[in-house]
């Protein structure tokens, strides 16, 4: 395929970064790829795996002349990494992102800008629990979606444009007002990943259930919670942090929820459970028909 954008440079090369990577070079998206990370040691795993055409040492560097600009770092590492790459930014080049959140990410990063850049942020609904340069692989992204927030006022062609990149990756895209998409990934991913990480401390603290009993007889459903909470805590750190007011929304709901289903138990009203389990069994059925999943026993995660 024709490329779509000449550079693309990769600020931090994690999971997302890394995945991003390999599907350019699968698709021909880019023409050029640079890359950069903080850490050095990083950087030289990068180097080993030759995974960018370009692995330089600052952020300043990888952005000089690129098209597109994917900052793939920390939510509270963002507006620092703006501020940094800002003067170096191509007149006409497209900044975004791969945060799961987005209204901090807005706030952070775009009054940082130079007028003449386009910032459209975006989310991949897409990762796996595994993190740094060697995660990455081609296909991470087939058949997700990722989300594009573009600001009031963005130009329609460059938005555009970041759709056909997204779809050459393996994405379906969409777009999304901000404080939407952070309360929808409340519902679909931060606040599970909460209760993942505290059913797992809930385990762990547990004593009359041993350590030992835990690992051998984990059954599916915690066996999930534990894949869940093995994620980055620092990007989960950043994700609590900054979409605060939707997380806590979602989790009073889920609190009332918890509470209803607890007085069911408590009182023996089978009707109630079963009613409960029948639907939230549909929204399963709905997501597998959705193409997001499968049935198969181990849920569709070969990876």
């Amino acid at each position: 395929m024709t490329a779509i954008y000449g550079k693309v440079a990769l600020i931090g090369l994690g999971l997302i970064a890394s995945s991003m990577a390999h599907a350019m070079r699968r698709s021909g998206a880019a023409k050029v790829i640079s890359g950069t990370s903080r850490s050095a040691e990083t950087r030289a795993t990068a180097r080993e795996l030759t995974l960018a055409d370009e692995i330089t040492d600052t952020a300043a560097e990888a952005v000089r002349d690129a098209d597109l600009v994917v900052l793939c770092v920390p939510i509270g590492a963002m507006e620092a990494v703006a501020r940094d790459i800002a003067p170096h930014l191509k007149p006409g080049a497209t900044l975004t992102d791969v945060g799961s959140v987005k209204r901090a990410v807005i706030e952070a990063v775009g009054p940082h800008l130079p007028d003449g850049v386009h910032f459209i942020p975006a989310h991949p609904l897409a990762g796996t629990e595994q993190s740094g340069p060697r995660s990455g692989f081609a296909e991470l992204f087939d058949n997700r979606w990722c989300i594009l927030v573009p600001p009031d006022g963005a130009d329609r062609k460059e938005v555009a444009r970041l759709a056909r990149f997204w779809e050459a990756l393996g994405s379906n895209v969409d777009e999304m007002e901000a404080d939407h998409h952070d309360l929808v990934l409340a519902v679909t991913s931060h606040a599970p990943h909460l209760i993942a990480y505290t059913m797992v401390g809930v385990a762990d603290d547990l004593r009359r259930v041993t350590d030992s009993e835990v690992v051998k007889y984990s059954a599916a459903g915690f066996r999930d919670f534990t894949r869940i909470a093995a994620s980055d805590p620092t990007m989960w750190r950043d994700v609590f942090l900054t979409n605060k007011d939707a997380t806590l929304e979602i989790l009073g709901r889920f609190t009332e929820e918890l509470f209803a289903l607890q007085r069911a138990i408590r009182t023996g009203d089978g009707d109630h459970l079963h009613a409960y389990f029948t639907h939230t069994r549909a929204i399963r059925r709905g997501i597998v028909e959705a193409g997001q999943d499968t049935d198969i026993p181990n849920f569709g995660r070969g990876r």
